[in-house]
């Protein structure tokens, strides 16, 4: 277990619905953005049935939770928003989807992805972890490993310009046993406040209390006040990575 903050060059938040990087990672991926890190986030749904209200279309919540989603990763310091257009409520990890990923992948080029544990079903005694976000989670890795990589899968994407890339690390967020805690404590607030951005989602509720309470739990004992937790996949290591960027490491110089 490692609580090392390690600063990628470039990452992308993989997720099904607007909120779901705020609840689950804003806190680094705003100490990130701090640092110069480009980040941007890869939503599969636009969330168009999450606004339970009389009278409400799909397309009206869509547009609702888009611009609710942009202004909170403007908050965070997130430079660009993608919405792949996939069904909110009945996502399935199709390989279309998985296609869908691998272009953003592809063109982003990202050395970490942060994304959900599509193993993760009883989150808690009150919760059940959502199909959408099992889905996302499990097109998402897919779509990381192997497809990205290999440049004989969705080769078509090539006539956009587009060439096979494999990222370094994965950074999955956890209930479980997580590899590494970051600690947000600088960052807490903007997490709270890009929360608040999704103002169909609060209905009045601040989620300041409950955030920094979740926080304060994952940093206890680790002399972090707030923490957020992942496990961490590294798929490529030191020498791999820096060949991957035409860097020659020191011991390889003639």
């Amino acid at each position: 277990m490692s609580n090392s903050f390690y600063i990628p060059e470039r990452a992308m938040v993989i997720m099904a619905h607007p909120d779901d990087p705020e609840f689950s990672c804003a806190g680094t991926v705003a100490r990130w953005a701090q640092t110069g890190t480009e980040v941007c986030y890869v939503l599969c749904t636009s969330g168009d049935v999450g606004i339970a209200e009389v009278g409400m279309t799909r397309e009206k919540a869509a547009e609702i939770r888009e611009a609710e989603e942009r202004d909170a990763a403007k908050i965070l310091g997130v430079k660009e928003v993608i919405f792949l257009g996939e069904p909110d409520g009945m996502l399935q990890p199709t390989l279309e989807l998985r296609k869908k990923i691998v272009r953003q992948i592809r063109r982003f080029r990202p050395e970490v992805v942060i994304t959900g544990d599509p193993t993760v079903v009883w989150a808690s005694d009150r919760y059940i972890n959502h199909p959408d976000h099992r889905a996302s989670a499990t097109a998402a890795l897919d779509a990381i490993f192997p497809a990205a990589g290999q440049p004989n899968l969705f080769e078509e994407l090539e006539e956009e310009g587009l060439t096979a890339f494999k990222p370094r690390k994965v950074y999955v967020t956890t209930w479980g046993e997580p590899d590494i805690y970051v600690n947000i404590s600088k960052t807490i607030d903007l997490k709270v406040e890009a929360l608040r951005a999704h103002k169909s989602q609060m209905k009045g509720w601040d989620p300041e209390e409950r955030i920094k309470g979740w926080a304060a739990e994952r940093g206890k004992g680790k002399e972090m006040a707030y923490a957020e937790a992942f496990r961490v996949i590294t798929l490529e290591d030191d020498e791999a990575w820096e060949k991957s960027k035409g860097i020659v490491l020191p011991q390889e110089k003639k």
